[in-house]
């Protein structure tokens, strides 16, 4: 029987590539966004994969509606085996431009879904001890960055949340993982699509990486659990920029303001509220920019087998020293 796997936001984008990258490896996977039409789309293309595809159209910061949603799709296609919540929506504008409903919508969608879908997912995966939820952050979780403020501050609260909850998985010795994934710029239909205070369409900065690698990392955190995945080398950068340095890091953040600003638009309603229509695509507009690598991401697993041995190496050369020098003595 194929493994069940769910994805929020997965009408397009990162999500309907990482629903994708599933469907290929012989998952039965439940994508739910908003948009029925799109839903449609997106199903077509997996469907070509040979597996079931099950399409649900729940605004993911209805926790009633993820509840609905978890149980269709145990009743449906069987027990959920991984759940990635990757749905999110962002306003761009200088942060005292952004009205308190805005604020309170990209912190339903983007951060108050993630906790609805985990809890979700655990109402059925805690009872038999296993199952993977991978929440899909970003870059600006862990740097923030200028005309995000939105944005930023509810991908903190994901890792906090989540930090929280393993805590207590650990403690109650559940074999359930949850695994964050720390994503770059990444070219998507989400810079055409979001809602924009700014007078000028946003350009995702250099480098651009391509969805499809964010999907391999995010299936590889599924089947390979890692506390943390870093994707992108830009991911990387920030992630140690703000713990050595994060002074600079503002005034490097702060280059990105006007670096995000491209030609003059007016002002856009994007999809905060409700879905824009469009395709179920999965690349943006920016693919002439984007970097062909597949392989670019970096696990804490990987991250504690070298700080392991950097480790042992320091403390090698602690004690072979010593007796170096009594051996010139």
């Amino acid at each position: 029987m194929a493994r069940v796997a769910v994805v929020t936001g997965a009408s397009a984008g990162i999500g309907l590539a990482t629903a994708e990258a599933l469907a290929r490896k012989g998952w039965s996977v439940a994508i739910v966004a908003r948009g029925a039409e799109r839903l449609k789309g997106a199903a077509s293309l997996l469907q070509r994969y040979g597996g079931r595809v099950l399409t649900i159209s729940a605004d993911v910061a209805d926790a009633a509606a993820v509840d609905a949603a978890a149980d269709q799709v145990e009743r449906d296609l069987g027990p959920i085996a991984a759940w990635v919540n990757n749905a999110m929506s962002t306003v761009v504008a200088p942060a005292d431009q952004i009205t308190a409903a805005e604020y309170a919508r990209v912190t339903a969608t983007t951060y108050l879904s993630q906790v609805h879908g985990t809890l979700a997912a655990l109402r059925h995966m805690k009872p038999r001890g296993r199952g993977a939820i991978i929440q899909v952050s970003s870059g600006l979780a862990i740097r923030a960055a200028p005309l995000q403020a939105a944005y930023c501050g509810a991908k903190f609260a994901v890792s906090g949340f989540t930090d929280a909850l393993r805590s207590e998985l650990i403690a109650d010795r559940v074999a359930v993982s949850l695994s964050v994934v720390y994503l770059p710029a990444v070219n998507t239909p989400q810079f055409g699509w979001s809602r924009n205070h700014t007078g000028h369409q946003q350009i995702a900065p250099d480098p651009v990486f391509d969805p499809r690698l964010c999907a391999d990392a995010i299936v590889h955190a599924i089947e390979h659990p890692s506390r943390e995945v870093w994707v992108g080398r830009s991911t990387l950068m920030m992630t140690l920029a703000q713990a050595v340095a994060p002074s600079y890091a503002d005034r490097k953040a702060s280059e990105m303001r006007d670096a995000q600003l491209g030609e003059p638009i007016p002002e856009r309603i994007g999809n905060l509220d409700a879905p824009v229509p469009g395709p179920a695509a999965i690349d943006g507009r920016a693919t002439d920019r984007v970097l062909s690598t597949r392989t670019e991401f970096f696990t804490s697993r990987q991250r504690d087998a070298f700080l392991l041995a950097a480790t042992g190496g320091v403390i090698a050369l602690s004690t072979l020293l010593p007796r170096l020098g009594r051996f010139r003595r």
